[in-house]
């Protein structure tokens, strides 16, 4: 492979920078947690369904703990103590509560010996059938091989789930290794998780459970014919952050879009709320084997790629140390970037490769997530076809792990089946052809990739000890990510974060701490 000269002086000190700025917020990761973590501890628990208006049960319970001021101690604690008082199943207990048959207010606390072994019990029946959707997926690597590298990624987006199993099974059949179902818009800011199979959209799909297990049906099937497995992907990001995880574990999805400040700053979401959830969700998807995707490519959209690149790689830093502290290992962290610099612009192609390269260079285990262009393509299909090439053979050349395919009708219209066609066949075609071209070069140490790749680390390093300085509450507010400001006590889901109290539990989070090792 060809590499970059940097001095690991240098990386190890933008690293150590990223991980004071992270680990300075363990306070707020250990004492508080968010009715989205309760949420998703109750969908753990085995409660699924909508009331007739079609809010999720999840809500409702979560909703009452609250205005009964039950909530400090944790969801999981009342409904198992419940489950003791009335022998009945976490689900029966949720629908007695729901219909206000029972009241938890006047409900008195059994043997707590009773009520951990029923916790125990709940908690150990989920985390064997994430297991097994794990061993699963080992399995059919076994079978069918390892995921090619670069992976081939494309979206569908009808907004049907049943067309959008048809478009995912064409997209595998001409090539595809990860189909992304693209959510419907703004799905990020509902704080609930719709309810059953869907069948409208907004520039998407709404991510259920249902969807996600019709899905992963369909290209099981389809993966059975073509001897391949193919990978799922949805999106744990949004005040339903940790929730969506739960259901991808269930469902067996196998990436999953996961970033840690993508909701702080690109949809004002609370930065506490955002966090928490991050934190949680991100241990589901470790213990799940779900490959992360961060969205570092976002930050390319409000800033110049130039100018603010060194904010990508700051980002990325500060992503895996959250990823870290949530058990994650390097080979399911596919770190993001993008290539959006100005095609125009003079030796655009060098920036691209240098930022590509430093990328690399930063995490090799990782299956690093290149997207394509779409800031400055237009309706020029020729001109896109183009520079999707050149996407492309940047990613060939330096080892990326994931190639989400850019689309020749980018900016003009939701790509038909023979625009992703297109798009697979103008990748195949670049990473056959140019296969090891990597092996044959190498960069100079004193010439314009290595000096502005060693250029933006050193940006990099010097932003995160900043950050690190005052916090990264602090740098938030004063908009030092993506020039957009965030404060600490401001945005969507602020009221869903609380303190917990002395006898708070999350089990599910208790026991994935001790199997992934991080207590």
């Amino acid at each position: 492979m060809i590499k970059l000269n940097i001095p690991n002086q240098k990386i190890n000190e933008a690293r150590q920078a990223a991980k004071k700025i992270t680990t300075d917020l363990k306070w707020l990761l250990n004492e508080y947690s968010s009715v989205t973590i309760e949420r998703t501890i109750l969908r753990l628990l085995g409660i699924d369904g909508a009331t007739a208006d079609g809010t999720p049960y999840p809500n409702v319970i979560v909703d009452y703990l609250k205005d009964n001021h039950l909530i400090d101690k944790g969801a999981a604690y009342h409904i198992c103590n419940a489950m003791a008082k009335t022998h009945k199943s976490a689900q029966e207990v949720a629908e007695m509560i729901i219909s206000g048959k029972l009241n938890l207010t006047d409900l008195e606390p059994q043997a707590n010996e009773k009520v951990f072994q029923i916790i125990q019990a709940e908690t150990q029946k989920m985390l064997n059938h994430i297991k097994k959707q794990k061993e699963f997926r080992e399995k059919q690597y076994e079978k069918f091989g390892p995921r090619k590298k670069p992976s081939l990624y494309v979206i569908v987006a009808t907004g049907n789930i049943y067309d959008d199993v048809k478009q995912a099974k064409a997209a595998a059949m001409q090539g595809a290794d990860i189909i992304a179902v693209i959510r419907s818009t703004a799905q990020s800011l509902l704080d609930y998780v719709p309810y059953g199979a869907t069948t409208e959209g907004f520039g998407g799909t709404f991510a259920t459970q249902e969807n996600f297990r019709i899905m992963r049906q369909g290209l099981d099937e389809v993966g059975e014919e073509l001897g391949r497995y193919i990978c799922l992907t949805n999106y744990a990001s949004g005040l339903c952050m940790p929730e969506i995880a739960a259901m991808g574990a269930i469902e067996r999805l196998d990436v999953m879009l996961n970033d840690a400040m993508y909701g702080i700053l690109f949809r004002d979401i609370n930065p506490k709320r955002t966090l928490l959830d991050q934190y949680f969700s991100r241990m589901i998807n470790a213990y799940a084997g779900i490959e992360i995707q961060t969205g570092e490519d976002n930050y390319l959209t409000t800033s110049d790629a130039i100018e603010k690149a060194y904010t990508v790689t700051a980002s990325q830093l500060i992503n895996e140390q959250f990823a870290i502290m949530s058990g994650i290992k390097h080979n399911k962290m596919g770190i993001g970037h993008a290539y959006e610099i100005d095609p125009d612009m003079e030796n655009a192609f060098l920036y691209e490769l240098a930022h590509a390269l430093l990328t690399k260079e930063l995490f090799p285990d990782s299956p690093t997530k290149y997207m394509p262009p779409t800031k400055h393509v237009t309706g020029n299909i020729f001109k896109t076809y183009i520079i999707n090439a050149m996407f492309n053979f940047v990613s060939q050349l330096t080892g990326q792990g994931v190639q989400l395919l850019g689309m020749l009708t980018e900016a003009v219209h939701t790509p038909h089946l023979q625009d992703r066609a297109l798009a697979i066949e103008n990748a195949e075609y670049i990473f056959k052809t140019m296969k090891d071209l990597n092996q044959e070069i190498s960069i100079p140490e004193d010439g314009f990739i290595n000096k502005r790749a060693n250029e933006v680390l050193s940006q990099a390093s010097e932003f995160l000890s900043k950050v690190a300085e005052q916090g990264l509450f602090k740098a938030m507010a004063e908009g030092k990510f993506a020039d957009i400001k965030r404060a600490e006590d401001k945005g969507k889901g602020l009221n869903g974060v609380f303190k917990k109290s002395d006898t708070y539990i999350n089990p599910f989070m208790d026991q994935m701490k001790i199997e992934l090792g991080l207590v």
